[in-house]
């Protein structure tokens, strides 16, 4: 099969959006439930949607929020790919961007009752992959299918009955 072909089914298989927000976290949030519907139409685990929804939703609010602000005259672009094994968001606002190495860490016990850094590591811990664009404002997140024998929800026991 040629890399067209490769492709063409993967497209045929896949559901793509791109919308423009306002800066406003109920429009997040009616974003946040269109892709999560997505998820479950293409049937992801339970895990997997969970995760993608805890991680857009901290990457929304932080584009709505830090990024812009809460400036009601600012917009939040999304573009969002999910096809059977792999879910793709990129959020980007309109703000000056920061630098996620300079972020503190959640988990150093001079920061534990600090509130900065624990949204950054929830979206690392429960993504495949998190990267920023180089100003700081566009984040993408991914999220691999998780595979059935990986979900440990106790499949082995019919191993072990027979």
């Amino acid at each position: 099969m040629s890399q067209h072909d490769l492709f063409t089914v993967f497209m045929s298989n896949c559901e793509q959006f791109q919308i423009t927000i306002k800066n406003d976290t109920v429009a997040g949030q009616q974003v946040q439930e269109r892709i999560v519907k997505i998820l479950e139409d293409f049937e992801y685990p339970p895990r997997d949607v969970f995760s993608v929804r805890l991680a857009l939703e901290e990457a929304l609010v932080n584009a709505i929020k830090h990024g812009n602000g809460m400036d009601p005259t600012k917009s939040v672009q999304i573009e969002c790919s999910i096809s059977q094994d792999l879910a793709r968001i990129e959020i980007e606002d309109e703000g000056e961007g920061f630098e996620p190495e300079e972020v503190p860490d959640p988990t150093d016990p001079a920061n534990l009752e600090r509130p900065c850094g624990r949204g950054l590591m929830l979206m690392r811990s429960f993504m495949s992959l998190i990267e920023f664009n180089e100003s700081g404002n566009r984040v993408t997140l991914e999220k691999q299918r998780e595979q059935a024998s990986d979900n440990g929800d106790g499949d082995a026991s019919e191993d072990e009955s027979s």
